[in-house]
């Protein structure tokens, strides 16, 4: 399917407003791990200042912002793998969100569920992963929607499951035309929902989190289980749920190691 070329000018006709949360998830371990390295706080802030200034240089425009929110943003080091939004290689970040934390679970149940598509001899985990979810706050007059029209004429590109030409290319054109969202429907959700790849960091409305949550996510012959602590609530997805994917379809559920989820 041949990508559809968007200019400047056009693109410029398609601005909408925005303002509201979207979710992420990072692993709950993302400042622990330090911990059990050092002996005090004191060390352990440091050994992370350490780690911070190692690590490939945050934008100017982002560094107002918390680390959770900046860091995708973060270049210098080489892009291994393109995503839906952004090349391979030296390219521009982009900070991926879901508008209901639901859809960013699904996401993440999709990816850890690629990474054993792609490792079939590594056994389910024993135990059931922790993350956290987090919101950030976005507003923007400068948003591209993919789900109406006249962009969602386009739909089989923005949804194709493993070839994101197309998506790439409207990254490029969006980010001439100044563009600072692009809101697209989420392939991986089995509800639906929506994502919204953040491009420029002034779309944050706040530097920092707003809401946190904590989601356990166990893999299984069952497929994926998900449970939130607080608010209580739970996901499912059985095997068919990423099946339309073809790196999913051919998953080898019956493989050893699983867990249970405690709630």
């Amino acid at each position: 399917m041949s990508s559809p070329i968007w200019t400047r000018v056009a693109l410029s006709s398609e601005f909408r407003s925005f303002a509201g949360p979207c979710w992420r998830l990072v692993e709950a371990q993302h400042r622990v791990s330090t911990l059990k390295l050092t002996d005090t706080l004191a060390e352990q802030a440091l050994l992370e200042e350490l780690i911070e200034d190692a690590k490939p240089a945050i934008p100017p425009d982002c560094r107002h912002l918390d680390f959770l929110l900046a860091t995708p943003f973060r270049y210098g080091a080489i892009y291994p793998y393109g995503s839906r939004f952004r090349r391979a290689g030296r390219t521009l970040g982009v900070y991926y969100a879901a508008e209901d934390p639901k859809t960013a679970v699904a996401e993440m149940a999709f990816y850890r569920l690629l990474f054993f598509a792609e490792s079939p001899d590594t056994p389910w985990p024993r135990d059931a992963a922790e993350y956290t979810a987090f919101s950030a706050e976005v507003a923007t007059e400068r948003l591209l929607d993919l789900t109406v029209p006249p962009l969602a004429d386009d739909a089989g590109i923005w949804t194709d499951r493993v070839d994101y030409q197309g998506c790439q290319a409207f990254a490029d054109a969006a980010r001439q035309a100044e563009g600072e969202v692009i809101r697209y429907r989420s392939v991986r959700d089995p509800a639906g929902g929506s994502n919204l790849a953040i491009l420029l960091c002034r779309a944050f409305a706040r530097p920092a989190p707003i809401e946190r949550q904590t989601w356990r996510i166990r893999l299984s012959a069952s497929g994926a289980q998900a449970l939130c602590e607080f608010p209580r609530q739970a996901l499912e997805f059985p095997p068919a749920a990423f099946a339309a994917d073809p790196r999913i379809a051919g998953v080898d559920w019956a493989r050893g190691g699983p867990g249970r989820l405690r709630s």
